[in-house]
């Protein structure tokens, strides 16, 4: 049989790699430090590869490139798509030291730079289109000014403007992981991170923290994130006086371990993290945004769906998933992620009316989110492949948002 990428899908193209190199399953997993059992279930299109670190130690072990192994449906990564147009100006800010930063910037005060920021994330987490554009060409900018504001702060104002600087490099590190530029985002959240430790603050700590585990994991550098959040909770511990915002960086943490501990095979030390966080989220005023982490039960109960997806249950992660009531008043981003996960699972679980109908509530809710998501790009285009009267429409209309369809 010959190989022809738009007939297999991503499972069956790594099936038919590993046979032409004569592996078997057992080999293959072990040369990318996965079980046997992981590999079967991939190339029976029983779960997805969706994180990149393991397509490209997939492409590395079968000796294949990113377009054969994904026929080009996996966004920025390496397929031939352009990146994102403000992706080099926030390139040419991060390649600067921290002391060049502020050259040739006015001078901008404590307050204006809290105004600015804020302003920055409040489009990221809550407009539905064209955000990605709009706070892209805001970041290089906000990064001078955030500098030239802490150089010219005072004593009194200094941990004002430095906690909002940290929560930039925040905001740079999740709009490049969204964009498709891992190696960026992990700049940007070293400088936040830099800058934390050097505060003293453990609250500054846990948040900054949180964000470099979040790039971490989303690179697949699952061991490395996983100590990192167990090393800084504990020199990070909350007391009974500690402020909601101080709980919810530490529980917020607790949740991105867990996710590490499990993608690294050690699942126990995942679901003792979980059981933390769930503990924590009991000492916040219930579904909060402190430093942008979503914390709170909701964000936690959407964890436990992830979490168990991620052991490659999907019929007992969409089981939990229909008693998670998500509350509107988290931001737009995390509800669109939390549903593309929901959208995934019924993929999965080979449900494609529920797969197609969610699609289009994706579309309607965020239609920009979902042009950037490998999971609505892989799934798009693969039920293309076996489209029916009943959805055909339904899904030519978003194969055509996302660019798969004429």
């Amino acid at each position: 049989m010959a190989y022809d990428g738009e007939l297999f899908s991503i499972g069956q193209r790594i099936k038919w790699f590993r046979e032409r190199r004569g592996m078997s399953q057992k080999a293959l997993g072990d040369f990318i430090g996965r079980s046997e059992n992981w590999v079967y279930k991939i190339e029976h299109d029983r779960m997805p590869v969706d994180r990149v670190p393991v397509l490209i130690a997939l492409c590395q072990v079968l000796r294949c490139s990113m377009e054969d192994l994904t026929g080009g449906y996996v966004s920025g990564i390496a397929t031939g798509e352009a990146e994102h147009e403000h992706v080099p100006s926030i390139r040419q800010a991060l390649s600067l030291p921290s002391s060049l930063l502020p050259l040739r910037t006015e001078g901008i005060s404590a307050e204006d730079f809290k105004t600015a920021v804020a302003d920055a994330w409040t489009v990221y987490e809550t407009q539905a289109e064209a955000r990605y554009r709009d706070v892209g060409e805001r970041l290089p900018n906000l990064l001078r000014q955030g500098h030239a504001a802490l150089r010219d702060a005072s004593a009194e104002d200094e941990p004002a403007v430095l906690r909002q600087l940290i929560g930039l490099y925040g905001l740079h590190q999740i709009w490049l992981r969204r964009v498709g530029e891992p190696t960026l985002a992990r700049v940007a959240a070293d400088r936040g991170l830099t800058l934390a430790d050097n505060a003293g603050d453990p609250a500054l700590l846990a948040a900054a923290a949180w964000n470099l585990s979040c790039v971490l994991t989303s690179s697949g550098d699952v061991a490395d994130s996983f100590e990192l959040a167990r090393q800084t909770i504990a020199q990070c511990t909350p007391d009974e006086g500690s402020s909601p915002e101080h709980w919810s960086a530490y529980g917020a943490l607790h949740l991105q371990g867990a996710v590490a501990a499990v993608r690294a095979n050690k699942a126990p030390m995942g679901w003792d993290l979980y059981r933390g966080a769930r503990e924590a989220a009991q000492r916040v005023d219930g579904d909060l945004n402190h430093w942008h982490t979503c914390f709170g039960p909701t964000n936690v109960a959407m964890h436990e769906v992830h979490l168990i997806a991620e052991e490659g249950d999907a019929s007992e992660a969409l089981r939990v998933a229909d008693t998670v009531q998500v509350n509107p008043v988290l931001p737009l981003e995390r509800r669109t992620r939390y549903l593309i996960e929901v959208m995934n699972l019924n993929r999965v679980q080979r449900d494609d009316y529920a797969t197609v109908h969610i699609l289009g509530k994706l579309m309607k809710q965020s239609p920009e989110e979902i042009v950037f998501s490998p999971l609505v790009r892989e799934a798009v285009a693969e039920l293309l492949k076996r489209e029916k009267p009943l959805w055909r429409d339904d899904l030519r209309e978003v194969a055509k948002h996302v660019g798969l369809a004429a």
